[in-house]
């Protein structure tokens, strides 16, 4: 069951990233997307606590799932800019190897076993993504310099805060009390940047914040569940295959067109992804 719950996040999240694709292009803010995104969120979640009720709160659990919320927030602001300096079909894939960082923490803190084939594996996403990024395609507009910043920044983002979701789960902190506290922290994250920025509201924002809002909720309360019951080294991997849902819908609605070696690059960071989840 836990597997269904990793394969169902790793499709919310591949709707969700392509979303920020197309919002990407529409002259959209991205803080203002996010905080709608994160406010509905939290009003969810708040509701669906207040009726199932809510275990008890303490400092550990807010200041963990306010600093998720906060992680979650940046790495989707820093892969939208991504989006706007190069093609979703390599972005994508590049910043789902941020798995390799939770997979890793999960043998090295948390005591999981890396088989020889999930090594091969997660040797075979760190090559790829060498490929992938190697020369821009030709035809594809891509500003390479600030595009690769934007995507080192998300890596990151993304990847610590599987490790502190994997440490949520180890402590075994309720995931609503954390969902509260990661959407609540992440909307006052958002809400004092967008005083800082000054950009301009739109309606729009609303709407597909509201969209992506609910379609988070469904992910990660899965996710949550997949990692309190499942094998983490195996819920990492399944979850970043969302990049595939973005690489097959940006060829198809953006006609991106990839050089040979580079979609080489990107079925071979598949196939590794993959392994590492044998």
């Amino acid at each position: 069951m836990w597997i269904v719950a990793a394969v169902l996040t790793m499709l919310c999240f591949g709707i969700n990233n392509m979303i920020f694709k197309v919002t990407s292009v529409k002259g959209l803010s991205k803080v203002h997307l996010q905080f709608f995104f994160y406010l509905i969120a939290f009003l969810i979640m708040f509701g669906y606590g207040t009726v199932v009720g809510f275990a008890s709160f303490n400092g550990l659990t807010i200041v963990l799932g306010a600093f998720i919320g906060i992680l979650n927030a940046n790495g989707n602001i820093q892969m939208s800019k991504a989006f706007e300096k190069g093609p979703a079909s390599i972005t994508s894939p590049l910043i789902s190897t941020n798995t390799i960082i939770p997979i890793l923490s999960a043998a090295l803190i948390f005591q999981e076993h890396i088989t020889l084939i999930q090594w091969i594996g997660i040797i075979v996403i760190l090559a790829s993504a060498a490929i992938i990024q190697y020369v821009p395609s030709s035809g594809v507009k891509m500003d390479y310099k600030p595009w690769m910043y934007r995507i080192l920044l998300s890596i990151g983002s993304f990847g610590v805060l599987g490790v502190l979701m994997k440490t949520s789960s180890h402590l075994h902190i309720d995931s609503i009390n954390t969902l509260v506290c990661m959407y609540g922290g992440g909307a006052t994250y958002l809400l004092i940047n967008s005083f800082m920025m000054k950009e301009k509201w739109q309606q729009t924002e609303l709407k597909f914040g509201a969209l992506i809002g609910c379609i988070s909720v469904v992910g990660y309360s899965s996710y949550f569940f997949a990692l309190n019951i499942g094998v983490a080294s195996i819920v990492f991997p399944i979850v970043s295959l969302n990049c595939l849902v973005v690489v097959l819908s940006s060829c198809w609605l953006y006609k991106e067109r990839l050089k040979k070696y580079q979609v080489i690059g990107v079925i071979s960071a598949l196939a590794g992804i993959v392994l590492t989840k044998i």
